[in-house]
Parts: structure tokens; C-alpha cells; sequence
């Protein structure tokens, strides 16, 4: 599943000097190390621009943090005590005998990413079954921009999608279905008639400003019947203009955290790390309406790629590839080359001792830019202010039976409602072997929390286990009754627990500056704020070129394989 664009026999296990391949030629526009999305979206966006770009990887596989593992290495991945993963100085080799004493080679440091790895239980046999999202949980809207690129470059056809069969929040105790449209507001036994009055109210309110806007209404009049939004309206934190409309916090809740996908608090302003104000909350809206609406043959407005999300990194390698990039794994980056009188960077010194030229370098999160270089890196600009510091705590969880009845690909999210202290939303999604992730009769479960330190996220990531699923050897009673609204009282059996692994991943985000450091997967449930950052990225480095220049594509580009089934 795995694809090979261009592997090199370095690609084997062996890591002697001598086996490595020598590269050529040795000057490039831009080198990238790492094949991360954020990294391999830089190396498609700039060989579409015509640049020569030379992508390696220390490891034997695509994707980096954003890989798919086979669920038997994703322990061993996220616990590598003397690998690039440790933040200690990177193998330097000798030096070679053509090396330039006007260069200075600056040695790289790997930071350890990765931390307070728990495993529970064992892993079903034979565990090459499955395969394990490193950014996961994460999803994409049917609409959103990354949908765009993949069409718009050619990638979508290389990976194909699934649909999210529906999306679910934890309220009061139970699991309450997101309606994901009008008819689906009415046939909802759970809202009351005053309920459903006022929610269609508030759909029409924001169509209209949505209708109004696509007309360039200047903001203040009726267009078509419409009314837009007020201008002062649209600067207020969102769960305040939610309040004004006498929607009920069940509805808040949902508009709020399984729509919108805010992560943090909106209920708590003074709390609150990151408010949505409500412009920002209605164009979340119209991206989930268009999403709801744009594919005939999806479900709901989420979708998920076949194989994992390390599909979508290997995509855009392979549309770098077509364009011209040289691609080399299990090649590792030992240290940064500068000019000894100007300071400026000039290249990089691999592991096989071969140094390569370039004139834009693009190293993954896990490296550590040296304080040496000038001038030093900066923070990328308009950068989501949740990925600065912090944590997100994460599980990976392997169950024998669905969280719903009938339906394969499920979404939960959690609000502030598990514990008294918790300020972030918890977000769950299971995955069933029609992604091609699992066998068939299993589920694979991924959960997700931001936090300050791994003690509390990983509190709040094992409370949402024990509200899910029946699990053995816990403290405390366990009840093995997960409720629905739109069943009866009598609910379902939780679905059984059968192993677990919990973590902790830094948030790091981009940089610019003599290197360019690339994110990690953030907090967030989509792609929205990691593509955004890369084309900043990619905009500081090339002002001049277009992010991704449009292909001619054919007539039934929405209904190949970028279309979910």
C-alpha cells in the first residue's frame, strides 16, 4: 500500500556509509527533509513552479508524522529511545574529501516529540491488519480547501475516500445524533417543536448572510430577500450570538463543537484559549452546508481517505515526482552547511557525507534549528495561537463491535462535559474496515484532547474510553450500557475494549527564517489552519509563484477517485 516513487536502494535497512547512493546532481532550488503533508504539499507546490526540489527522509517509509504505521510499529515509533526521535545531536559521518573549507557545518539536533506511551491490553493477531493514523483523529469537510487542492493538482487521483457515516455528541450521559440538514431536524425525536422553530430560524438567518454575501451585498442592506448578519454581530464571540437566538445549549453545543470543530471552550469567554468570533463561526457553517451538499453519494459533510491519512502525503510525493523531484528515503540530514564570512545557508551534509546545495531548505518539526544560524527563526505569522506550546493527548483504541448500531465510520465529540475542569473538547473517531484500516468484525478508535500537561489530557482521553466502551481492570465500577436519545431506554451494549495505547505529542509550530521548519499535526480535527500555514510557508520562499498552478482536468474530475463511495 505503501508507494514507491522513486526509492533508492538506501531504502534497505543497512545504514553503512557506503551503501548509501550518491546524488546527483548536487545543486537544487529546494531540498525537504521529512515527507510529512506540510513538507510533501512544499515539494509538489514548488516542482509545479518548475523548481528543481530534492525530498529525502530519514525513514523507510512516506509521511512522517503524518504517516500510516502498521498498528505492531506504532509503539515502537512513538518510543525510539536513541533514533531522530531523541533530542540529542544527529550521527554526523566523516568529513568528505571535497569539502570546501569556506562552509561550516552546523550539526542538527531531533527533538523527542513523543512522550508518556501507555498500552492496555493486547493487539489482535495478526496485527498487520491494521494500519494507524500518527495525526489522528482527523477528517476532512467534503468542501474544504484541502478537497480543492487534491482536485485542483491531480492528487485526488491517487487516493480515494469514504464517507463519515454520522457524527455524534456526548450530552447529558448520552450520544445524540448532529442533524446534518432541514428533513433531518424535523425527523429528530429528541428536539422539542419550540426547539426545531428556533433552529430553522437561526439555518434561514445564516443562509441569508451566506446568499447575501455570494450577491457582494455591501453589509448593511436587504439583497434578494436576505438580511445579513450586522456588522457589530459578526465581531462577537460566536456562543454569545448563538445565546442571543435562544438556541438551547444542546443545540449550542452542537453547532459549536461538531460543526464548527472548536476545540477549546466557547461557553467560558474569560476561560477560553481561542473564541470563535461569529464570522468566523458562519463561514465553519457554510463550509459544513456546502460539504452536506457536494458529493451526491456521501453521507453526511465528513470524509475519510482509504489506507489513512498517510495516503495524502504520499499523493502529493508522487505529483512532485511526475514534475521532476528526486526522491530518497532512509536518508538522513546531519548537518546544515553555511558560508563562513556571510552566515548565509548554502546547503546540507547527509548521512552517506555527500553535501548538497540549495537555495530553500524545508526540515520537518522534529528538528531543532540551530541557535547558531542568522538571522534566527521566527514565528510564521498568523499562525493558529493554540499550536505555540502545549500538548494534545491522543488514543488509539481497538474494539470488537460499533459505538452505533448499522453504521461503520463514526464521529463523537465531547464537550466540557465529562469533568468540571475540562476547557477542550474531546474528539473521537471510530474507523471500520471499509477504510481499509482494520479487519472486518473490528473497529479502530481514535481519540484526541489539547492540554497543558499529558496528566490531564490523559485523564480526560481515558475518561472518554470509559464512557464508550466496557472495559476490564479499571478502578472503579463500570457500566456497560451506552445510551442513545433516539433509541430506547434500555440503549445498547458498550462495545468491548480490547487494547488501548495512550500518548502525548508536542505541538510545534512552523517557522520561517535562513531554515524553514514545517508544523506538526495540530490539535485540530481537519486540515484547515496546517494548509493554510504551508502556504505561508511556501509564499515567503517564492512571493512570485502560485501555490499549486492548475492542471487541465477531465470532464469527471468530481466523480473519479476523489469522490467519496
Amino acid at each position: 500500500m505503501a508507494a514507491d516513487i522513486e526509492t533508492s536502494p538506501s531504502a534497505s535497512s543497512s545504514s553503512h556509509q557506503n551503501q548509501y547512493p550518491t546524488i546527483d546532481p548536487t545543486t537544487f532550488d529546494l531540498i525537504v527533509c521529512g515527507t510529512g503533508l506540510p513538507e510533501s504539499l512544499l515539494a509538489a507546490a514548488a516542482a509545479s513552479a518548475a523548481k528543481s526540489v530534492l525530498h529525502l527522509d530519514p525513514n523507510p517509509f512516506y509521511g512522517s508524522h503524518f504517516t500510516s504505521l502498521p498498528l505492531a510499529s506504532l509503539s515502537s515509533f512513538l518510543e525510539l529511545p536513541s533514533s531522530s526521535h531523541d533530542s540529542s545531536p544527529v550521527p554526523h559521518p566523516p568529513a568528505a574529501a571535497e569539502d570546501s573549507s569556506s562552509y561550516e557545518a552546523v550539526d542538527l539536533r531531533r527533538l523527542r516529540l513523543y512522550s508518556d506511551v501507555e498500552t492496555s491490553g493486547n493487539f489482535p493477531e495478526p496485527s498487520k491488519g491494521f494500519l494507524a493514523d500518527l495525526p489522528g483523529p482527523r477528517i476532512l469537510y467534503c468542501a474544504d480547501a484541502m478537497v480543492d487542492l487534491l482536485l485542483r493538482s491531480g492528487a485526488s487521483h491517487h487516493v480515494d475516500f469514504k464517507s463519515v457515516d454520522a457524527t455524534l455528541i456526548f450530552w447529558e450521559g448520552k450520544l445524540c445524533a448532529v442533524p446534518d440538514s432541514r428533513q433531518a431536524i424535523f425527523r429528530d425525536r429528541t428536539l422539542g417543536l419550540a426547539e426545531k422553530n428556533q433552529m430553522m430560524k437561526f439555518l434561514k438567518l445564516v443562509q441569508g448572510h451566506i446568499d447575501s454575501d455570494q450577491c457582494g451585498d455591501g453589509g448593511t442592506a436587504e439583497e434578494g430577500g436576505f438580511v445579513r448578519i450586522p456588522a457589530e454581530d459578526l465581531e462577537m464571540p460566536f456562543a454569545d450570538f448563538l445565546r442571543s437566538k435562544r438556541l438551547p445549549p444542546k443545540i449550542r453545543a452542537m453547532i459549536l463543537y461538531a460543526i464548527t470543530l472548536a476545540d477549546y471552550d466557547q461557553e467560558n469567554a474569560e476561560s477560553s484559549e481561542k473564541l470563535i468570533v461569529t464570522k468566523d463561526g458562519i463561514k465553519s457553517l457554510a463550509l459544513y452546508t456546502k460539504s452536506v451538499s457536494r458529493f451526491p453519494n456521501a453521507l453526511g459533510a465528513f470524509i475519510y481517505p482509504m489506507y489513512g491519512h498517510g495516503e495524502l502525503p504520499q499523493a502529493f510525493c508522487r505529483c512532485a515526482a511526475v514534475k521532476g523531484a528526486i526522491y530518497v528515503l532512509h536518508m538522513p540530514v546531519c548537518a546544515l552547511l553555511f558560508d563562513k564570512e556571510t552566515g548565509k545557508y548554502k546547503g546540507v551534509k547527509l548521512a552517506s557525507g555527500q553535501d548538497i546545495f540549495s537555495h530553500q531548505v524545508v526540515m520537518d518539526p522534529s528538528f531543532e534549528a540551530p541557535s547558531s544560524i542568522s538571522p534566527p527563526n521566527v514565528a510564521c505569522e498568523g499562525l493558529n495561537a493554540s499550536s505555540l506550546s502545549g500538548k494534545v493527548a491522543k488514543g488509539v483504541c481497538i474494539t470488537g463491535s460499533s459505538i452505533l448500531s448499522d453504521s461503520s465510520n463514526v464521529l463523537v465529540i465531547f464537550p466540557q462535559t465529562l469533568y468540571s475542569d475540562q476547557t477542550t473538547t474531546i474528539q473521537v473517531l471510530q474507523l471500520s474496515s471499509n477504510v481499509a484500516v482494520c479487519p472486518p468484525g473490528l473497529f479502530v478508535v481514535y481519540l484526541s484532547t489539547p492540554c497543558d500537561d499529558a496528566i490531564s489530557g490523559k485523564k480526560h482521553i481515558n475518561g472518554a474510553m470509559n464512557a464508550l466502551f466496557h472495559i476490564t481492570n479499571v478502578d472503579g465500577p463500570v457500566t456497560c450500557h451506552l445510551s442513545t436519545e433516539n433509541e430506547g431506554s434500555e440503549g445498547e451494549d458498550k462495545p468491548a475494549l480490547k487494547c488501548s495505547l495512550v500518548y502525548s505529542q508536542e505541538l510545534k509550530q512552523a517557522s520561517l527564517g535562513a531554515v524553514c521548519l514545517s508544523p506538526m499535526p495540530d490539535e485540530n480535527l481537519d486540515y484547515r489552519n496546517i494548509l493554510e500555514t504551508t502556504k505561508k510557508l511556501f509564499t515567503a520562499m517564492y512571493p512570485e509563484e502560485e501555490f499549486f498552478r492548475a492542471i487541465p482536468a477531465p470532464d469527471n474530475a468530481e466523480d473519479d477517485s476523489s469522490q467519496p463511495e
